[in-house]
């Protein structure tokens, strides 16, 4: 879900009820839904012959004290600090650490991470609708097992419902979101803390001796069950992911003053239930609540997983357009469904990949224990691209001492470590599945921005240098005609091969001529004194370089009306005409890419997104000329 940016003029965000609440239905949404799952999945290791008190309280210190380590100390109190111009997330990070990167080697080994965090976030937003909605539509079977066949049916049409209204924008939906969450952790607090003071015995958790304790009588059990534990804070990255939503603070407080404490609340209540009565193991969540009570509680799940899933589907889409404006991505169709507000987007491509794989994933697995197993790896996976690359940004960007983010990060790499080994123990059962997904997005990812690179190289190997065309253009007595060329190219010190061909078949050059170059730059937005920057280089030519942010869309068009209603150039939409060339990518005579690599390359550019379509130009304005390139 996208909401207004608040972050651009204070990183540390406005602390209001209004913004709270958003911060509720947006941020929290994914870690809020964890225990419907996260502790039954944790004991289910432990069963057989039944489960003894120290063994539940020991499962409960582990995940509160994970609540307040990963989610508390890691997210919250450091890595927050560390904003790309008030952006968060794995891929402002990435841009952030590159910049202290001293070789280009560095950079390369920073941009991998960044590209392997990316990759496993958009399988993340595969398994999260899929195991969030299943889990709360499994609580029909506890009001009555007659509904036990009814259950795959109603989630799949929840989730194609959800996907089927992405087109229309999370704008009016939003408004509702944060209400609906703040009932939902408040159900959760009070359900929790009323079967807690039954046995408040169960509080004895919050001392870290428990989970020490555990540890140490089943040892690689325990590093097993880590992987299930590790559930219970799925969702953390999205506290950094939507920081540029709502600046620091409102996240902060929100965290600290109602979401910590409801959610340990209810992990609490289910353990002094289990403790009461050990069968209650079929569905700790859903039985602390009384008969009369649950049918609304499974209404009231089913929302809030909802929720949950709207937010991992629009953090895919800013992911993927942040890749596409990072040179990480081809060109992606990108919808805004609001007028007034630029993180409103809606990518199709990206949507219905996700479509595909979430039913796959309910009809593959059925149910919620069975996708546990699968869940947790990407998690953990991004966690630790996450750490490594704060611990650059700390201690190059933020000039930390050495000391210092030893002390900090080694023991938060050693527990990221910790759980992303314990959820890769469990691919056999599952865990392949984000493997897969995380695997052949960052195939696709790496081959692009490599293919692109090389590119680069072969059209500035080939192509002639602008200042020597300049040059030669007095001397050559080029016909001029009436009317305007844009030329787009991506390499503004050099001549399109769109003009070269121009010239070569139609021996004619118009009056007016643009060079027009759209540089993408690893910051969010761009401010307005920084979009265009004009060059005149010969009479009526002229150079025009429009940069952009990682969460910003080019309009080429509009961008050059602005121009011209400034007095900068004499831009007239109807008289304008667009010069692109469209590469075709062939096998070179000593090629630098692999037989697949290049399969790979040439499928992703066929299925790339038309440059008119990306820059919002009229495609009645348009003149494609075809260019052969070898790679």
């Amino acid at each position: 879900m996208s909401v207004p940016n608040h972050a651009g003029a204070d990183p540390r965000g406005k602390l209001t009820t209004a913004t709270l609440l958003g911060v509720l239905g947006v941020v929290y949404g994914d870690i809020g839904t964890s225990p419907l799952y996260a502790l039954r999945a944790a004991l289910l290791h432990f069963d057989e012959g039944g489960i003894q008190e120290w063994e539940i309280l020991g499962l409960l210190s582990l995940i509160f004290w994970s609540l307040m380590l990963t989610v508390t100390l890691k997210y919250v109190l450091i890595v927050m600090r560390a904003d790309n111009r008030g952006e968060g997330g794995i891929m402002a990070l990435m841009a952030l650490a590159q910049r202290t990167a001293g070789t280009a080697r560095g950079k390369f080994v920073l941009g991998l991470l960044g590209i392997a965090g990316a990759a496993l976030f958009l399988g993340d937003g595969m398994i999260t609708p899929a195991i969030s909605v299943l889990s709360a539509v499994e609580g029909l079977k506890v009001i009555n097992p007659v509904f036990e066949e009814a259950v795959l049916p109603i989630t799949i049409g929840v989730l194609v419902a959800l996907f089927l209204v992405q087109y229309r924008g999370t704008g009016s939906m939003g408004k509702v979101f944060g209400p609906i969450c703040a009932l939902w952790f408040a159900t959760l607090g009070v359900l929790g803390l009323i079967e807690a003071l039954h046995n408040p015995m169960v509080f004895q958790a919050i001392s870290p001796h428990w989970a020490i304790e555990f540890c140490a009588h089943y040892h690689l059990a325990a590093f097993i069950a880590m992987g299930s534990v590790v559930l219970a804070v799925t969702g953390a990255e999205a506290l950094y992911a939507d920081m540029g939503h709502f600046g620091r603070r409102p996240i902060q407080v929100a965290w600290v003053a109602f979401v910590l404490p409801a959610l340990a609340l209810n992990y609490f209540g289910q353990g002094a239930l289990l403790l009461r009565d050990p069968s209650t193991i079929e569905n700790p969540f859903y039985l602390l609540a009384p008969d009369w009570f649950r049918p609304f509680l499974v209404v009231l799940a089913t929302a809030a997983t909802i929720i949950a899933s709207q937010a991992m589907i629009s953090g895919a889409y800013s992911i993927a357009r942040q890749c596409v404006q990072l040179g990480y991505s081809p060109r992606l169709e990108v919808k805004h469904t609001s007028a007034t507000e630029e993180g409103q987007i809606y990518m199709p491509q990206v949507n219905f990949a996700l479509l595909i794989g979430v039913l796959i994933l309910v009809l593959e697995f059925k149910n919620s224990d069975s996708l546990a197993a699968a869940y947790g790896l990407a998690v953990t996976g991004t966690f630790l691209c996450t750490t490594i690359l704060s611990l650059v940004v700390f201690r190059r960007q933020f000039r930390w001492p050495v000391p210092l983010v030893a002390l900090v990060f080694t023991p938060l790499l050693l527990l990221d470590l910790s759980y992303f080994i314990a959820t890769a123990l469990k691919i056999p059962e599952g865990g392949y599945v984000p493997v897969i997904i995380g695997a052949a997005a960052f195939a696709l990812m790496l081959t692009w921005w490599r293919g692109r690179q090389l590119l680069f190289a072969r059209f500035r190997q080939d192509s002639l240098p602008l200042k020597s065309f300049l040059a030669r253009l007095p001397q050559s007595r080029t016909t001029r005609v009436p009317g305007m060329a844009v030329f787009m190219t991506g390499q503004a010190d050099y001549l399109p091969g769109a003009l070269l061909h121009n010239l070569k078949h139609n021996k004619v050059l118009h009056e007016r001529v643009l060079f027009v170059t759209v540089l993408n730059e690893d910051v969010p937005q761009i401010g307005p004194e920084r979009r265009a920057e004009v060059t005149l280089l010969a009479d009526n030519i002229h150079r025009v370089i429009f940069r952009y942010g990682f969460q910003e869309s080019p309009n080429i068009p509009r961008e050059l009306e602005k121009l011209s209603e400034a007095g900068i150039i004499a831009y007239e939409p109807m008289q304008a005409s667009y010069f692109l060339g469209r590469e075709t990518v062939v096998a070179a005579a000593v090629p630098k890419m692999s037989r697949w690599e290049q399969w790979l390359f040439t499928l992703m550019s066929r299925n790339s997104v038309p440059a008119t379509e990306f820059f919002r130009i009229p495609s009645d304005r348009v003149v494609e000329l075809g260019v052969r390139v070898a790679v």
